[in-house]
C-alpha cells in the first residue's frame, strides 16, 4: 500500500492532501511545519519516498513512525491541529484545514488514516509514504494525460 501526500509550502505552515495511491479523491488532509532546509525540529522533512511503520508509545498511543528520513529520527504521524505549537517535524493529519500549518478534527482524521492503513500491516509489502509538492503531482498526472491523448491520435 502506498500514501500519496501532496504538500503546499507556506510561510508559517505546510498543507497538504493524503491520498491512497491510485485514487484522485485525498480522505484526509495533512499539516506540518514550513520547510526550513530539514532542520531538526523546526522543519518538515524532505520530499522522497519512506516506509512506514506501526508504533506504539505513552504519548501517543498507537500511530504510525515515518523510518529512514535523512538527517531525522523518530518523525511521527499523530494528531495534531496546530504544526507550530504541537508538531517538531511530524506530520499530523486533519479533517480541515483552517490556516497555514493548523486544521481541525485531528483526531478523527487521524483514525480515519489508521483504518485506511492497518491492513497494509498484516502484509508482505511494507506501507510506503510518497512526499511531493502539489505542482509536481498535478504537473505529472498532466504529462501522462497528454502522452494519453497524443497516443489516442
Amino acid at each position: 500500500m502506498e500514501l500519496i501526500l501532496e504538500r503546499n509550502y507556506l510561510p508559517r505552515g505546510t498543507n497538504g492532501k493524503l491520498y491512497l495511491k491510485g485514487q484522485n479523491i485525498p480522505f484526509c488532509y495533512t499539516i506540518e511545519l514550513p520547510w526550513q532546509q530539514n532542520a531538526p525540529q523546526h522543519s518538515c522533512i524532505p520530499e522522497g519516498t519512506y516506509t512506514v511503520v506501526l508504533r506504539s508509545s505513552e504519548k501517543f498511543k498507537t500511530h504510525l513512525h515515518i523510518l529512514d528520513v535523512p538527517g531525522r529520527e523518530w518523525i511521527l504521524i499523530h494528531p495534531a491541529n496546530d504544526a507550530l505549537a504541537e508538531l517538531r517535524g511530524c506530520i499530523a493529519p486533519v479533517s480541515v484545514h483552517t490556516g497555514e500549518g493548523s486544521g481541525t478534527l485531528s483526531r478523527r482524521a487521524f483514525e480515519k488514516l489508521m483504518n485506511k492503513v492497518m491492513g497494509a500491516f498484516n502484509k508482505p509489502e511494507p506501507l510506503l509514504l510518497t512526499i511531493t509538492k502539489a505542482d509536481a503531482l498535478r504537473e505529472q498526472n498532466m504529462i501522462n494525460e497528454n502522452d494519453l491523448k497524443k497516443s489516442q491520435g
